[in-house]
């Protein structure tokens, strides 16, 4: 009886390692316990499907967030690679591989794409006097950023005396002004955000203020000539009457 029992534990257990051995997914960089890959932006990733040790070809699938990859041909028979250039949009995609067919039998791991604020650059702007002033510094990072300042002229920006404000939404950093000033809001404005893996970066903003100018609505100017045109002619109109009557 015990002998029965414990060739049926050791013919459980043999088909068992088969099932759970059926898929498995090799990586570069490789996946942690949790199945994640960690990989720096535009870095490539290689992922590789094989199945387990069976006689007849069987296919298999790849998914991205569970719609279906395109493989070439040939590259789906027990065997099948994958080569990943992950964007800012693969980060938390998760690739699944699975025998067509059964995809109850599956491996998945999801992309962890690190990227800094991309914001290194200068950026002239030019506004008039009592306008308003908008300057959007990109802060949208993995991991996200520690944090976002602004300053002017190599000080901190006083929100208060200056007459500005700072939204932060978690991807942008919005510095606006309304009815700027040419004496106080003129100079070189800096954004600088800190990620607590790519350390700080910042982009600049040039702004010139410049003297307000005399604006003319044109649409009630277009309808002034208009009406004008039209009682100059009617007008016409109205005396080479009077001089045809004088004529007769």
């Amino acid at each position: 009886m015990k002998f029965i029992l414990r060739a049926a534990v050791f013919h459980f257990l043999v088909l068992y390692a088969v099932h759970v051995l059926a898929i498995n997914i090799q990586s570069k960089p490789a996946f942690n316990d949790e199945g994640v890959i960690q990989v720096k932006l535009n870095d490539p990733v290689s992922l590789v499907c094989t199945l387990g040790v069976t006689k007849a070809e069987e296919e298999l699938v790849w998914l991205r967030n569970d719609a279906a990859v395109l493989l070439k041909e040939g590259n789906n028979k027990n065997r099948s690679s994958l080569c990943v250039t992950p964007t800012y949009e693969d980060n938390g995609a998760k690739f699944t591989c699975h025998q067509k067919g059964n995809s109850t039998d599956q491996v998945s791991v999801t992309l962890d794409v690190t990227f800094a604020p991309n914001i290194s650059e200068t950026v002239e702007v030019t506004v008039e006097e009592e306008d308003d002033l908008v300057l959007e510094c990109d802060t949208r990072a993995n991991p996200l950023v520690s944090s976002v300042t602004w300053s002017l002229n190599g000080s901190l920006v006083d929100l208060l005396a200056d007459g500005l404000s700072v939204i932060n939404n978690g991807l942008t950093s919005q510095l606006t002004s309304s009815k700027v000033k040419k004496t106080l809001h003129g100079g070189m404005y800096t954004c600088t955000v800190d990620s607590p893996m790519y350390g700080s970066s910042s982009r600049h903003f040039q702004v010139t203020i410049t003297d307000k100018t005399l604006k003319f609505p044109l649409g009630p100017m277009i309808a002034g000539l208009v009406v004008v045109g039209l009682t100059a002619l009617l007008a016409v109109v109205s005396r080479w009457r009077k001089i045809v009557k004088c004529c007769k």
